[in-house]
């Protein structure tokens, strides 16, 4: 049940998602959200030349592969001046490409990341097919020398086990639907997130509410078992959401 009342904390998101899965999490999550009286604007980054998915090509794809491991730069047009106002908390939600943050994300913080991150507190949220640590390493270090707090982060991996994971992944940038493979079926039922994580991403929001209403610290949020928590140093925190 919503509670009504006056909006008292403000919640910038800011959002890439290439195949949009990343989209479907920050969805729910914001549907989390709004069950408290807090107020969330949500920008969508948006690359000046369109990216396409699927890739089409196993060529394509392999070089796209290539290129994102070196954290290519994919231009994203201008933010909204709503971007730019006062904030409580910044959601900077994208997928994984390559082992890295995608290129729209990486763009944005070299082009507006002072403005919008310097002593401002930011929670990263990741979709990946499982291979997330140099991301999330990445994204957090880049963050801070920006002048951003970065409390915690949240990892969504997709639910296939690897290798199968990786396997169906790559064909389905390549254009293939590996669901009607007869040798991936057995392995790989669907591509992206499951409804489970969704609903998750759902109840991750309202615990993202509660405690921007409540004043609760970051580092003080009951998780409970379905969740993996894992410190690390200076306090900071990793939530990793379970694919199963």
């Amino acid at each position: 049940m919503s509670v009504n009342a006056a909006p008292s904390q403000r919640i910038l998101v800011l959002q890439y998602s290439f195949s949009a899965q990343t989209k479907k999490l920050v969805r729910s999550m914001v549907e989390g959200l709004e069950e408290y009286p807090v107020s969330v604007f949500r920008e969508c980054l948006v690359p000046v030349d369109e990216q396409h998915f699927p890739i089409g090509t196993v060529p394509k794809t392999v070089i796209k592969m290539i290129v994102t491991l070196f954290r290519q730069r994919v231009p994203i047009q201008p933010l909204s001046s709503r971007c730019f106002e006062a904030y409580d908390l910044v959601i900077l939600a994208g997928p994984t490409w390559s082992y890295n943050p995608s290129g729209p994300v990486l763009s944005l913080l070299d082009r507006d990341g002072k403005r919008l991150f310097r002593d401002q507190v930011v929670l990263p949220v990741i979709s990946c097919r499982g291979f997330w640590r140099t991301h999330w390493w990445g994204i957090r270090s880049l963050l801070r020398k920006l002048g951003a707090r970065v409390p915690n982060g949240i990892i969504f991996s997709h639910p296939s086990k690897e290798p199968w994971c990786t396997i169906g992944v790559f064909l389905k940038l390549a254009g293939k639907v590996p669901e009607r493979m007869s040798w991936m079926q057995p392995h790989y039922k669907k591509y992206g997130h499951s409804q489970q994580q969704l609903a998750e991403a759902r109840r991750f929001g309202e615990m993202i509410g509660r405690a921007l209403t409540q004043g609760r610290s970051w580092r003080g949020w009951s998780l409970g078992p379905r969740w993996r928590f894992m410190r690390g140093r200076g306090g900071d925190g990793l939530i990793t959401v379970p694919s199963a």
